[in-house]
C-alpha cells in the first residue's frame, strides 16, 4: 500500500489541526495504521496507532487527551485530529501501515510497518 500524508501547517499553540493518510494500491483495512514525527535533531516517535481490524487504538502518553486517531474505509483514509497544540508538537508527522498482526501496539513495540509515506509538516508557534 502507498501512503500519502496531508493536513500540515503552520498554526498558532492552543489551535488544531488534521492530518489525513491516504492509501493506494491497497485497503487499509488489512493494516494497523500508525502515525509517528520527527522533531528536528531528535529521533522519531510514535504519536498514536489503530487496529482497522478491532479498532482498538493506542496513544503515547504526550498525544492522550488531546489527539484522536480515526479511521474511513470508505476513503481509505485514517485521519489524527489534533487540539490544543503546543510548540513541542512541531515536527514532520509521517503515518505508516504495518500488517505484522499486533494491531494497535505495533507503534509502541516498535515494529518497523511495511509502508511509510512522504510526511507533513507541523509547526506550532508560540
Amino acid at each position: 500500500v502507498q501512503l500519502e500524508e496531508s493536513g500540515g501547517g503552520l498554526v498558532q499553540a492552543g489551535g488544531a489541526l488534521r492530518l489525513a493518510c491516504t492509501g493506494s494500491g491497497n485497503s487499509l483495512s488489512s493494516y494497523d495504521v500508525g502515525w509517528f514525527r520527527q522533531a528536528p535533531g531528535k529521533e522519531r516517535e510514535g504519536v498514536s496507532s489503530i487496529s482497522m481490524s478491532d479498532n482498538a487504538i493506542w496513544y503515547a502518553d504526550s498525544a492522550r487527551g488531546r489527539f484522536t486517531i480515526s479511521s474511513d474505509s470508505a476513503k481509505n483514509t485514517v485521519y489524527l485530529q489534533m487540539n490544543r497544540l503546543k510548540r513541542e508538537d512541531t515536527g514532520k508527522y509521517f503515518c505508516a501501515a504495518d500488517s505484522s498482526g499486533f494491531g494497535a501496539l505495533w507503534v509502541r513495540l516498535k515494529k518497523p510497518g511495511d509502508s511509510w509515506g512522504q510526511g507533513t509538516q507541523v509547526t506550532v508557534s508560540s
